[in-house]
């Protein structure tokens, strides 16, 4: 299925973009179309990712449709366990843990021992990005109180996300305005894990990012410095943070320069920061580290595992 859109909508990308000529009137639409189609495409590569994985327990963790979340219990596991918590990416206007999780997290991660949760989250214009964070938060502090039932250890929680779903865990795992606001602290957050996100200094990126998601950033961070600031990850890493934090990123250069910004100002911060450095250029290689993830034949699968089990280890 993920084959088969991409081809698709690779095609009428090509079909947009190619050199052709038009009269003078209709030159400027002819650009306008074609930079609506490349935002969409970037959107969708970190939204769309395959058919959701089969399983889950669905749990609601607030009275909105969209705030819910899909939950797999760890496998052969005496006590409780640790939880790995996903968010998914899509500009944050689109993408839904039914298609951006990825094939192999829900499976590979209960098979090391780990429950594993993946949420949906409310979406801009409906939302802002401040109630998404939150709703990253409320998602962890329901999974907390159902700790024993679910069978999770409340002491080792990893918050993981992809792309726009990078930028919200970097931003809780930062900000402790989002977990004090569900009653929690960075005492419950044993470590963050954002994959390839290019957001984590909204002004940097507004000014210097793609000019297809130029769209997509204003909607989401608005026109005013001081908001754009006070969402930025890295412009929030002064301590106290999370902890630990392990970025990863595929080569693309924007999101390579903003998260080694961001690992330097979290470490600056006191967090013990690593980072995974992986092939895969452009779109592609963005979707291509989610939708893998967890895959035992691709090499950020092992870089995670190892650091998984450094975190959680007792």
């Amino acid at each position: 299925m993920m084959k088969r859109n991409w081809v698709g909508f690779a095609g009428l990308l090509a079909f947009a973009v190619v050199s052709v000529t038009v009269p003078a009137p209709f030159a400027d639409g002819r650009e306008k179309m074609r930079d609506r189609l490349r935002e969409r495409l970037a959107e969708r590569m970190g939204a769309d990712e395959g058919p959701k994985a089969p399983g889950g327990e669905t749990i609601s963790y607030g009275s909105n449709t969209l705030q819910n979340l899909d939950f797999w219990r760890a496998k052969d596991v005496k006590g409780p366990a640790p939880l790995v918590l996903f968010v998914h990416g899509g500009g944050w206007k689109r993408g839904s843990k039914d298609n951006a999780t990825g094939q192999y997290k829900p499976a590979h991660y209960p098979g090391e021992g780990y429950a594993f949760a993946s949420i949906n989250y409310r979406l801009v214009p409906d939302a802002t990005v401040e109630q998404q964070a939150a709703d990253v938060a409320g998602a962890v502090k329901a999974l907390i109180e159902r700790a024993g039932s679910l069978g999770i250890d409340r002491r080792r929680i990893v918050i993981m996300g992809h792309s726009a779903g990078a930028h919200l865990v970097a931003l809780v795992g930062g900000d402790e305005r989002y977990l004090k606001g569900a009653g929690l602290s960075f005492a419950d957050i044993a470590g963050v894990i954002p994959i390839d996100g290019a957001a984590y200094d909204v002004p940097a990126q507004m000014k210097e990012g793609p000019q297809i998601m130029q769209a997509t950033y204003k909607q989401a961070f608005g026109t005013d410095p001081a908001r754009q600031r006070a969402l930025s990850p890295t412009l929030q890493a002064g301590a106290p943070n999370a902890p630990q934090f392990l970025l990863l990123y595929v080569q693309r250069a924007d999101g390579v320069r903003q998260a080694k910004a961001l690992g330097a100002a979290l470490e600056a911060g006191g967090s013990r920061v690593e980072h995974g450095s992986f092939p895969g250029e452009g779109l592609q290689g963005h979707a291509e580290i989610n939708r893998r993830l967890g895959d035992p034949a691709y090499a950020p699968t092992a870089t995670v595992d190892a650091w998984l089990k450094r975190v959680f280890a007792r």
